[in-house]
C-alpha cells in the first residue's frame, strides 16, 4: 500500500471516529436547568382527615380558609388536638381536602413530645405506622394508624421536572442557600400535572438549617 492510500484510509477512520463521537454527543442526557432555584416550604405538624372522621369531629365538611402553594390543598378552619401516650399538642392544622385515610404529620421532636415512636414516611405510606387520639371541642376520634414524620421530597410539574432534567421517583441531593447552608439527601422528586415547584422540610430540618421564607435549594451535581 503506498502512501497516498495510506493517507486516505487513515482520513476514513479519522471521520469515522469523529462521526461515533458526535453521535455519542448527541445521545447523552443532559440535565437543562439542574440548578434552577427552588422554593423551600417548611412543613408544619399538620392533618389530613377522611370524611368519615371529619365529621365524627366537627359535625360536617371541611370549611377552607386559605389556599396553598399546591393547587387545590387549603388550610381548614378547623383544628385539632393530638393526643399521644405522653403529651398533648393543641391548635394543630387541618389541611384539606379529605382523604381515604387520616394522616397525621409530625416531626421527630413532635413524636419525642407526644411519645410516639414515627417513621420517617412519604405521605400516604401509613400502613403500620402508629395511631394517635384526636379531640376537637365537640368530638373525639382515635385513629389507629397514619402517624408519620414526613420524609422530604419536591413538587413538580411534568414540565419543570423536564426543565430540571428529573422524573418521578428519583431522589436528589439537595443544597440549601441560607446563613447555614446544608445538603440535604435522599430527597424524593414527586411530579404530577396538579403539581407545583416546592421543596417540603418539616421544622427539625428547618431550624438545622436557618431556614425563613426566602431560603431557594438547588439540586446538586448540576
Amino acid at each position: 500500500m503506498n502512501d497516498k492510500a495510506i493517507s486516505e484510509v487513515l482520513e476514513l477512520v479519522l471521520k469515522n471516529v469523529i462521526a461515533e463521537l458526535g453521535n455519542d454527543r448527541q445521545e447523552a442526557p443532559r440535565v437543562k436547568n439542574s440548578c434552577e432555584p427552588i422554593p423551600i416550604e417548611l412543613s408544619a405538624r399538620h392533618v389530613h382527615l377522611s370524611q368519615k372522621d371529619a365529621y365524627a369531629l366537627f359535625g360536617g365538611p371541611l370549611t377552607p380558609v386559605r389556599e396553598l402553594s399546591q393547587p387545590a390543598q387549603f388550610l381548614c378552619k378547623e383544628r385539632v388536638r393530638l393526643i399521644g401516650p405522653k403529651g398533648v399538642m393543641d391548635n394543630v392544622a387541618v389541611l384539606g381536602p379529605v382523604r381515604p385515610n387520616s394522616q397525621i404529620e409530625i416531626s421527630q421532636t413532635d413524636a419525642r413530645t407526644l411519645g410516639i415512636d414515627a417513621p420517617v414516611r412519604q405521605s400516604g405510606d401509613t400502613q403500620g405506622t402508629p395511631g394517635i387520639v384526636l379531640a376537637s371541642t365537640t368530638g373525639i376520634v382515635g385513629v389507629e394508624e397514619g402517624v408519620i414524620i414526613a420524609a422530604r421530597h419536591i413538587h413538580m410539574s411534568p414540565d419543570e421536572a423536564t426543565r430540571l432534567g428529573v422524573t418521578d421517583m428519583d431522589k436528589v441531593s439537595v443544597h440549601l442557600d441560607t446563613e447555614r447552608p446544608i445538603s440535604l439527601n435522599n430527597v424524593l422528586i414527586r411530579v404530577n400535572k396538579d403539581f407545583r415547584l416546592a421543596m417540603h422540610i418539616d421544622p427539625d430540618e428547618g431550624n438545622s438549617a436557618g431556614w425563613n421564607k426566602t431560603v431557594s435549594g438547588r439540586i446538586q451535581g448540576c
